[in-house]
């Protein structure tokens, strides 16, 4: 009995957890991250401010527990995206389509997780995120050109040069706000076809690696 008593407690705990950081999540995408404060977000948890501060003592280490778990869900569908698919060019093609084109369903999140004007331990959190996701087309780039398919370069600079035009490209101040779905399909086949051509693609669109996106439903993760 006390094991179970035991088990059932850290359930709990887990999934108060969890509603915390689903709640303080929602803030961010309507927000930004400058609106995941404290007592908004017990509010949306339907829980006591002190409840929220028992689990995440600061507002920075809430923020920090939002910017992991956009990382892990955002790197982890790139992932599985890139190593569904059937080659190393096409594994490229489809981490930035699907990079690109979750950044767009949840626009406002992913500038609040690559781009809003942040504090200095928020801004090194995100630049981790942001290394991360230099590294998985580091290593998409390096398996295209092991196999021939790309001229030699610099996948690290390559990398680091693709997350930043992705990102300015989606979500930075100079980025156009798609005006529906369709809208955001063309952006993300026109970002895919500029980063593909860019690590030496000429003819992406020929061998059919640009293709009509794919836009994630709202209540994906």
């Amino acid at each position: 009995m006390p094991y179970r008593r035991t088990e059932n407690v850290a359930r709990r705990l887990a999934e108060r957890r969890e509603a915390i950081l689903a709640a303080a999540s929602v803030l961010a995408a309507e927000g930004g991250m400058a609106a995941v404060q404290i007592a908004p977000v017990a509010a949306r948890a339907g829980i006591a401010a002190g409840t929220v501060y028992r689990y995440f003592p600061s507002k920075v280490e809430l923020v920090a527990a939002v910017m992991a778990a956009v990382s892990e869900r955002e790197l982890a569908a790139l992932r599985a995206a890139a190593d569904a698919a059937p080659g190393p060019l096409s594994a490229l093609a489809a981490a930035v389509t699907t990079f690109a084109a979750r950044a767009l369903r949840r626009r406002r999140l992913a500038w609040a997780a690559l781009a809003e004007p942040v504090d200095g331990e928020i801004d090194a959190m995100r630049l981790a995120y942001r290394r991360a996701l230099a590294a998985e087309f580091a290593e998409r780039l390096s398996a295209a050109m092991r196999a021939g398919h790309l001229p030699d370069q610099d996948v690290r600079l390559g990398a680091a040069a693709l997350v930043g035009a992705l990102s300015e490209g989606l979500v930075g101040p100079l980025a156009p706000e798609p005006a529906e779905n369709a809208g955001a399909r063309e952006a993300v086949q026109a970002l895919t076809l500029f980063a593909l051509r860019a690590v030496g693609i000429g003819d992406a669109r020929a061998r059919g690696l640009v293709v009509q996106s794919a836009m994630p439903e709202p209540d994906e993760t």
